[in-house]
């Protein structure tokens, strides 16, 4: 039990050290800024969010730059989070704002994309990369990252209709502003880089979750269990039609094990319901922690 405790205790104080939070917050600018500098400014896109908006003011206003922009604009937002978020999860964004402001005057790099379609792709995937690492820490970028988390905590909003709402009124104005051409190229660089970003930001942490619906669950569950090692659990359900009471089996495990498990699940009871879901992420118990600001 103390050995259990310890790996546990070793797993979260690895997860929220100084060293590990700063490398991915240093790699994910880096890449994010490589997705914005060698891409996103050469088509003129617009990559949404606040370093979205700040590309946007600098194009109608030649002030300053992008960098400069998303950097003053953090420095009120910090402020705020300081006193309503956290203290590390501020400097952290700080210290990630800073860097992509410094990356975004000193990196100059083209990736030679002509096309626009693959510049939005490209682009919209190293982007959206770039922002998954970041978010892997205990920090972010900053920015709408702080309001976002502000409103979730005090107003119930969720984040990502925050996002929703504040991406929709920034392509408002990039409607326009831009040709229809470069509208859509954003629309399409805004929408491969979140889902980039989701990737990047489970790693390996997707799952499927499987229910199993068979006269025979106890058996099931008994070689699911010891044989294969997973987690299951028994969720008491009912037959509609017939009213016969059945145990229903729920496990937890990845693509590399479902084929197994099916196959495990079908030697055992050929009649079996076998009922798989995609799970973005699965979070406590022996799976990835909660993460805390």
């Amino acid at each position: 039990m103390r050995e259990v405790k310890t790996l546990t205790t070793q797993k979260k104080s690895y997860r929220y050290s100084l060293g590990w939070n700063l490398m991915l917050l240093t790699v994910g600018s880096v890449i994010f800024m490589i997705g914005i500098n060698g891409i996103v400014v050469h088509h003129s896109f617009i990559p949404g969010g606040l370093y979205g908006a700040s590309l946007l003011v600098f194009q109608k206003t030649g002030w300053l730059t992008p960098g400069l922009w998303f950097f003053v604009i953090n420095i009120p937002l910090s402020v705020l989070g300081w006193f309503l978020v956290s203290r590390r999860f501020v400097l952290y964004s700080v210290y990630t704002a800073t860097i992509i402001t410094i990356l975004s005057e000193i990196l100059v790099v083209d990736l030679g994309i002509q096309e626009q379609i693959y510049a939005a792709i490209a682009g919209g995937f190293i982007v959206g990369a770039g922002g998954g690492i970041i978010l892997r820490s205990v920090g972010s970028s900053g920015g709408l990252d702080i309001v976002a988390i502000i409103l979730n905590k005090y107003y119930n909003i969720g984040v990502g209709k925050f996002f929703m709402f504040f991406n929709c009124i920034l392509f408002a104005f990039v409607l326009a502003e831009h040709s229809a051409d470069v509208f859509v190229a954003s629309i399409l660089l805004v929408f491969i880089s979140s889902r980039a970003l989701d990737y990047f930001l489970t790693f390996f942490n997707q799952r499927k979750v499987v229910y199993v619906i068979s006269d025979h669950s106890s058996e099931i569950a008994a070689v699911v269990t010891e044989e294969m090692q997973l987690g299951a659990t028994f969720i008491q359900g009912k037959g509609a039609y017939s009213g016969k009471e059945k145990q229903i089996l729920m496990a937890i495990t990845n693509n590399i094990q479902l084929k197994r498990l099916e196959e495990t699940v079908f030697s055992i009871d050929e009649h079996a319901l076998f009922i798989v879901e995609n799970s973005f992420d699965v979070i406590g118990s022996s799976f990835r922690k909660r993460k805390i600001y």
